[in-house]
This record gives structure tokens, sequence and C-alpha cells, in this order.
């Protein structure tokens, strides 16, 4: 989803918000991401474009922060939502310099860390899903035998 409200008619240099080292011109939301929004974030706005325009407004806002300094796949907005995006050089948009925009793809919202408490240390939680899923097809590999 594209910046609707801005008007910008003297520059020929498409919108785009700097985050991080990326130049993000686009917000592209998966179905899987729609589902966790619905599921774990708010039931009210659950389209397309009501979670594209949140998003923007917090981009333009600066409150999409990275989670890890070095990795740059896991977001926070405002310290509390967490999300996974990847990003997709833009076949179509550039800057005024010839530099490539980027497309921001949300792959999923993780939920908020006020009421997930696993959430505010992803690296144990992922390490605790793998293992109980581990676990769990340990269990269920002993009931077929």
């Amino acid at each position: 989803m594209k910046d609707k409200h801005t008007e910008r008619w003297n520059t020929y240099e498409p919108f785009h918000v700097i985050l991080g080292d990326k130049k993000v011109a686009d917000i592209i939301i998966t179905n899987h991401a729609r589902t966790r929004w619905t599921d774990r974030v708010e039931s009210d706005r659950t389209g397309y474009s009501d979670i594209a325009e949140f998003m923007w407004e917090c981009l333009k806002d600066g409150r999409i922060v990275s989670y890890y300094r070095n990795e740059q796949d896991v977001y926070t907005i405002d310290d509390d939502l967490v999300f996974v995006a990847e990003f997709a050089v833009s076949e179509t948009d550039t800057d005024l310099l010839g530099n490539p925009l980027h497309k921001m793809i949300v792959v999923t919202f993780l939920g908020r860390m006020s009421e997930t408490m696993e959430l505010r240390d992803l690296k144990t939680y992922y390490s605790w899903l793998r293992h109980s899923r581990r676990m769990t097809l340990i269990k269920n590999n002993r009931k077929r035998r």
C-alpha cells in the first residue's frame, strides 16, 4: 500500500520512509500476517488496507524499531507489538539518484509483549517452541510404534 494521503506535485521521487538502512516505498501484508493480526492484535480493523495504513503511520512517525540490533527481520511498534518483516528490492521504484527502494513484506505478527510475556526474549521463546514441537513429534512417533 502506497501512501494515499501524500500529494507530491513538484518532485519526481517516489515517497519513501527510511527504516534502518532500507528505504521503504511500499508495504505488503501477507495472508498469514493478516490472520495473525486478527488472532493476536485486533479484531475490528482487519482488512489489508487497514493494517497497511496502520503500519505506514507507525513507520512515518518513527515508532517501528528493530527488536535486535544486529538482526533485521524482527521489529517492534511502540516497544509492544512484535512482527516479522522481510525486505525486497522494488523493481519499479528508485530514488532520484537511482538507488533502489524497498518493499517491506510483513510476514507475521507475533503479538503484544504486554499480553504475551514470552515475547520479551524471543531467542528463549523460539528455543522453547522448537523443543516443545520436537517433544510432541517424539511422543507421536512413540504412539505409532
